[in-house]
């Protein structure tokens, strides 16, 4: 099977992915093997690729928003899924089960986890393996490729969601409005949320209007009204302080990313003071996972998508990292695999 891995982390014109031939690999115990249909590209895979994450193994293939039907099933499967079913692959691809976080439902803080494109080979390849009891089964009504973001970029948007405490009937502002972001919007707007975009790119700013934004600004523009909750997507911690000084007096700021450059010294006063709050979010549960797909086929979610054909990967990487990329980009793969 043909597989983009990343051979030497640097800068993505130098184009890092290098495409390799590789057996198509067996499906171990309770594992599902899965033939590849299209694999959204995240900015994790643009870190993974440009070195800010290390990759943990030689040669790791990227991508972790896998769409693709089940080809073979490993031993002892338990029959979740027949051949030929449609299933999605996302960014946890297992847990230890036992641990103090796994125990008390949090196993997105597991402390021996895997994660589908960096410790596992992901997408970026015609075949993939996942552990069947992490796969999830993806609602209907949305193409292959408009599927792929929501493993991620929408999974990922929805815990951050609920993670800044935005009650209903809330103001909520939002930091970069690529992938994620646009889907995170409808989820708040569908909940009476009122939502105000601040991004650098003039696309993305009519594309939050036309989804429904009360407004749409610059990154560092001040948004017409105090905030009762923010989601920073852009990883970048020069806007932190930004962030907090546009929120009222209680409100909390979710950063959405894995990879975030370095917060500039905040003041107290300024940003935290009147029970201001920040937070981290890291991965996911997989009743994140369910509860967001079921909102998001309840909602009609609308995912804007830029389709680039496989061997493009390297391409639809550098877009994503110079802001060409109109919602979230997607890999599309031949129809007949290989």
């Amino acid at each position: 099977m043909r597989a983009f891995a990343v051979d030497s982390p640097g800068p993505i014109e130098s184009h890092p992915l290098r495409l390799v031939e590789r057996p198509v690999p067996d499906p171990g115990i309770g594992q599902i093997l899965v033939r590849v249909h299209s694999c959204g590209v995240c900015r994790t895979d643009l870190h993974l690729a440009e070195g800010d994450l290390a990759p943990r193994l030689p040669l790791t293939v990227p991508g972790h928003e896998i769409v693709g039907v089940v080809d073979r099933l490993g031993p002892q499967a338990s029959g979740r899924f027949d051949l030929g079913d449609r299933i999605g692959v996302a960014w946890l691809a297992s847990t230890c089960g036992v641990c103090r976080f796994c125990r008390r439902g949090n196993e997105n803080l597991c402390v021996s986890p895997s994660f589908t494109g960096w410790d596992r080979d992901g997408g970026y390849a015609e075949y993939a393996l996942a552990d069947e009891d992490f796969a999830y089964r993806l609602p209907q009504g949305f193409d292959d490729a408009t599927v792929a973001p929501l493993l991620c970029a929408g999974i990922i948007g929805y815990r951050s969601l609920r993670r800044s405490s935005l009650r209903r009937g809330g103001v909520l502002g939002i930091y970069g409005f690529g992938a994620s972001a646009h889907l995170t919007a409808q989820v708040a707007l569908a909940e009476g949320g009122t939502v105000h975009v601040l991004t650098r790119s003039p696309e993305a700013q009519q594309l939050a209007l036309g989804l429904g934004c009360a407004s749409a600004g610059g990154a560092y523009d001040h948004p017409p009204e105090p905030l009762d909750a923010a989601v920073l997507f852009a990883p970048v911690g020069d806007l932190v302080p930004t962030c907090l000084a546009a929120l009222d007096r209680g409100g909390t700021l979710a950063i959405a990313g894995i990879h975030l450059s370095d917060i500039p010294r905040l003041n107290y006063a300024s940003h935290l003071f009147g029970e201001r709050t920040v937070r981290s979010v890291t991965a996911n549960t997989r009743k994140d996972g369910r509860d967001f797909l079921e909102i998001a086929a309840r909602i009609d979610i609308k995912v804007t998508t830029t389709p680039y054909p496989f061997e493009d990967a390297n391409t639809a990487l550098l877009d994503l990292a110079q802001d060409r990329v109109q919602g979230a980009a997607v890999l599309v793969f031949p129809a007949s695999g290989s």
